[in-house]
């Protein structure tokens, strides 16, 4: 047993802090740029590098990163790469990781109010802030009906919407009665919404059939007239109709849907419309890109995640809601062993209601740390960076002829692909993976194979994007002509 009984002492946390963030630092500013983005580990090979058993005794901090080098390293795909164009943008910035680090620090279990007060009025202002950077209308504020939370992702953020809609559809009585007495609830997304939402209609008991695959138009953005169609069919069926997720940027190709003209119908009818921009969300910071959010206070709930395009590390989606008396009627619990006078008393906000964990970190911190590190301006200035660094490799592509553009470009992200059948554009897309240099990911779009080119990690910049375009010309050129 040690001096601090088997404690790290301080001065050995100083001495390690301090080295870790330099190897952060480090990994940042020079490693990660020479990097394979994508890792090159076969399946098990990490776990095969690993003793079998945890150590009896204790191990330095330097054995620990020491393997972090040797063996994790090796298993990493690269997100932090200026040469990532893969899925969606994952950008962390160093205000970020030093919020994480100070929430790390304190330690906070924000649960309720009273286990910590600064964690719940801190996450209720910030997202107020936030709000008012998107140009949300009032009632997504604090001030107004509603207010904003911040959940893991924007999975869990259209769970939370799906929960409190089938709960104000059944006014309130599935939750006491489950669905047995409610089987008829319909719900409704367009074949392009993230599969995350058909995930959650199973979770919350309403089944894959219970969902409506709206189709989308030739931009890949949802019908509203087929959406009409479909709830009137079901109503005329007996059904019961109590949800729309309309997308701002589908993850396949950055759709945008109709917002207003889905939101009249929702209106119409008293279908619950949740809003998920997870990515394309951010955008609306400037002012120019916020015309994509046209409509969305006819919606009832609203996601986007910081996480993805607003330099703040995962985990941080922002869930806005226009109702909050309708979420907390639907997640509120109050065992004996959560009550006090704060929360009884009706005076505070406690957000564990507001979300279906007890348990919650504070999240807030880095968020904070970013906003009030680069500002509204700072943010506006890489966001338009990032938009037209897009817009200009859109336009290389263009100019290929052995190349097309398969959908709108409407922000950061560009789906095309190469003349000459799936199997061409799967090779591609193989070897410039395995070539490391860069990594980009695919879809499929009316049935084609379509890679995917996004823009929006924070440190990609002009040479790095001309860099990438001439790699993939020139991994173009050695496919032969034969492959189809």
């Amino acid at each position: 047993m040690t001096e601090t009984g088997y404690h790290m002492s301080a001065e050995e946390f100083r001495k390690q802090a301090r080295q870790l963030i330099d190897w952060i630092v480090d990994y940042h500013e020079r490693r990660v740029v020479d990097l394979p983005v994508l890792s090159r580990v076969d399946p098990g090979a990490i776990r095969r590098e690993l003793p079998e058993h945890a150590p009896e005794q204790g191990e330095s901090f330097e054995a620990m990163m020491r393997d972090v080098d040797e063996i994790i390293l090796p298993g990493i795909t690269h997100w932090q790469s200026p040469n990532f164009y893969a899925y969606f943008p994952a950008n962390v910035s160093y205000p970020s990781i030093l919020g994480e680090l100070l929430s790390a620090g304190l330690g906070v279990q924000g649960m309720l109010w009273s286990t910590s007060p600064a964690c719940t009025e801190l996450e209720t202002h910030v997202l107020d802030w936030t709000a008012e950077l998107l140009g949300l209308p009032e009632p997504f504020m604090s001030r107004g009906s509603g207010g904003g939370v911040i959940q893991d992702s924007a999975s869990s953020a259209a769970l939370t919407a799906l929960l409190a809609a089938r709960e104000r559809a059944t006014e309130y009585r599935s939750n006491e009665q489950g669905l047995v007495e409610h089987p008829h609830l319909i719900a409704y997304a367009s074949t392009q919404t993230h599969s995350s939402v058909e995930k959650d209609a199973r979770v919350i008991g309403i089944g894959r059939s219970h969902l409506r695959a709206i189709e989308v138009d030739e931009d890949y953005a949802m019908r509203p007239d087929l959406l009409e169609q479909r709830i009137g069919e079901d109503l005329a069926n007996g059904l019961k109709p109590f949800f729309v997720c309309a997308t701002v940027g589908t993850t396949s190709s950055n759709a945008m849907d109709p917002l207003r003209a889905i939101g009249r119908i929702c209106r119409e009818h008293g279908i619950w419309l949740h809003v998920d921009a997870a990515m394309s969300g951010t955008a609306a910071i400037c002012p120019e890109f916020r015309s994509l959010l046209d409509g969305v206070e006819l919606a009832d709930s609203f996601a986007f995640n910081p996480h993805k395009w607003m330099f703040t590390n995962f985990d941080c989606d922002c869930f806005f809601v226009s109702d909050r008396a309708a979420l907390i009627r639907t997640l509120s619990i109050l065992p004996e062993y959560l009550r006090n006078r704060a929360t009884e008393a009706g005076a505070v906000i406690d957000y564990r209601d507001w979300h279906v964990p007890l348990g919650r970190r504070f999240r807030a911190l880095k968020l904070w740390f970013v906003l009030r590190h680069y500002g509204a301006e700072g943010l506006r200035h890489h966001i338009r960076r990032h938009i037209a660094l897009a817009q200009a490799f859109a336009s290389w592509v263009e100019a290929d002829e052995r190349f097309e553009l398969v959908a709108p470009v409407p922000l950061n992200l560009v789906c095309f692909r190469l003349h000459g059948g799936d199997r061409k554009n799967e090779i591609l897309l193989d070897r410039i993976n395995q070539d490391g240099r860069l990594m980009m990911s695919h879809t499929r779009l009316n049935g084609q194979y379509v890679l995917r080119f996004c823009v929006g990690q924070t440190h990609t910049e002009e040479r790095h994007v001309a860099e990438a375009w001439r790699v993939i010309r020139d991994v173009t050129a050695e496919i032969p002509d034969v492959v189809s």
